[in-house]
């Protein structure tokens, strides 16, 4: 079911393992007319686009774009209890958790009468994306808009496609979560054209532009958002999810084949790689996988998945080569299943989050750990983090220097000034000190 990729007795340089990598075939670039022309006909014709497109790719025609509120709070009174319980554990969480991400403004005095003050600010408005698809996702609700509202974001917008299951609403537990947050603007509308209306706008149904646009989707969301950064930002573009373990001859079997195939639960694309230094423990796993996917409910699903280019069972010489593995890939999701974890995260220093242990598992971290769960994927971790309430946040200096602060420190503006031929900016400093 999982090929496997055996690196020992091999040197490999970061080039080879970035080589060796298994990924999905992600194929952006063959999206980008079409994606071009949804957020064309978004900006030409507003609301009357994303209803024909609505019709076109969701198979319904939403009877309002916008979710009238009293919808937000029916679905709320109507929220099975378990699963706003969970919720309200889940908002808890993250919210405890994001607020550790908020840096505190600091003056820095440089020299006597001159002053640096760093300040961290929200942006005004955001336009959060809950993918529909094969699952629903209130907890993706959560997150993006807990982190928001953490870095004291005052507008908000959630956009998730309309559901023919629903009359061509938004799915009643999305519609839930959101209300639970106290979040009363929510559109109807998915894929491209949901991206372009957030950043653009819809004047005939007065949805104003936002300034960051984050949340997961499918191809045509991930290509839309890259169209349209620059006009706003944007966290990522989210690709299939994935997972990568690494494990050594102390983890269990019966946790790692269920963390696999979790992970491999969400999409036929999506990845999950183990990585071990033990032949025996692969072999192990590679056996009891076959009848562990027959007993799960997405059987297919999870086969497709697990069958995929992008699955692998790995066999490295050492964990230190499954360190160096790790980090080329830069999963979205890393599991630690081994002696001494303590001992490795250090150097795992690409990856979108880390569960370590036994009874850490990726899917804890996907409701209810307090992390969040929106991260890179596609090797993004290497350059990029997770979403937090960072992602709505923008650093801003502001500078203050006094006449005897300047006099201080003009020399060396005029030396400066001079060495780069703009003698204005030297000017500048001599008007005020004549």
């Amino acid at each position: 079911m999982m090929r496997t990729l055996d690196l020992r007795d091999r040197a490999l340089s970061a080039a080879d393992l970035l080589a060796l990598i298994p990924r999905a075939a992600s194929d952006v670039p063959s999206a980008v007319d079409t994606v071009d022309a949804l957020i064309q006909d978004v900006r030409e014709r507003g609301s009357a686009a994303l209803l024909d497109q609505a019709e076109r790719f969701d198979r319904v025609r939403p009877p309002h774009v916008r979710v009238p509120l009293g919808a937000l709070r029916e679905a709320e009174a109507a929220l099975d209890s378990a699963v706003r319980e969970a919720l309200e554990l889940a908002i808890d969480r993250v919210r405890q958790a994001t607020a550790a991400q908020v840096p505190a403004s600091q003056s820095t005095e440089v020299a006597p009468g001159a002053r640096i003050v760093q300040r961290w600010l929200p942006v005004a408005r955001v336009g959060l994306y809950v993918p529909g698809g094969k699952a629903v996702y209130p907890s993706s609700v959560v997150m993006n808009v807990v982190a928001a509202q953490v870095a004291g974001v005052a507008s908000i917008a959630v956009a998730s496609p309309p559901q023919a299951d629903f009359g061509g609403g938004v799915h009643p537990t999305i519609l839930a979560a959101a209300s639970l947050l106290g979040i009363d603007e929510v559109y109807a509308m998915g894929g491209a054209g949901a991206i372009a209306a957030l950043a653009y706008g819809v004047s005939d149904i007065e949805l104003d532009p936002v300034q960051v646009i984050t949340g997961p989707g499918n191809l045509f969301v991930a290509t839309a958002k890259r169209a349209v950064k620059g006009v706003v930002g944007i966290d990522s573009e989210a690709g299939p999810t994935e997972i990568l373990v690494i494990a050594d001859a102390t983890a269990r079997v019966d946790y790692l084949v269920a963390d696999l195939i979790s992970q491999a639960e969400h999409d036929e694309l999506a990845a999950s790689v183990l990585v071990t230094n033990d032949p025996e423990l692969a072999e192990a796993v590679r056996i009891a996988l076959p009848a562990a996917v027959e007993a799960t409910t997405h059987r297919e699903r999870v086969t497709a998945s697990l069958s995929g280019p992008q699955s692998a069972i790995v066999i490295v010489d050492d964990l230190q080569q499954a360190v160096l593995f790790s980090n080329a890939y830069a999963p979205e999701h890393l599991e630690l299943h081994v002696a001494e974890p303590h001992a490795l995260i250090d150097q795992l220093d690409s990856a979108g989050a880390i569960f370590v242990g036994d009874h850490t598992p990726v899917s804890l971290g996907d409701y209810a750990a307090g992390s969040n769960h929106v991260l890179p994927t596609g090797g993004q971790a290497r350059f990029a983090s997770g979403l937090g309430a960072y992602t709505f946040l923008r650093p801003q200096q502001v500078v203050e220097y006094d006449r005897a602060a300047l006099a201080e420190v003009a020399p060396h503006v005029l030396a400066l000034s001079e060495a780069e031929h703009l003698p204005a900016h030297g000017d500048a400093v001599r008007a005020r000190l004549l």
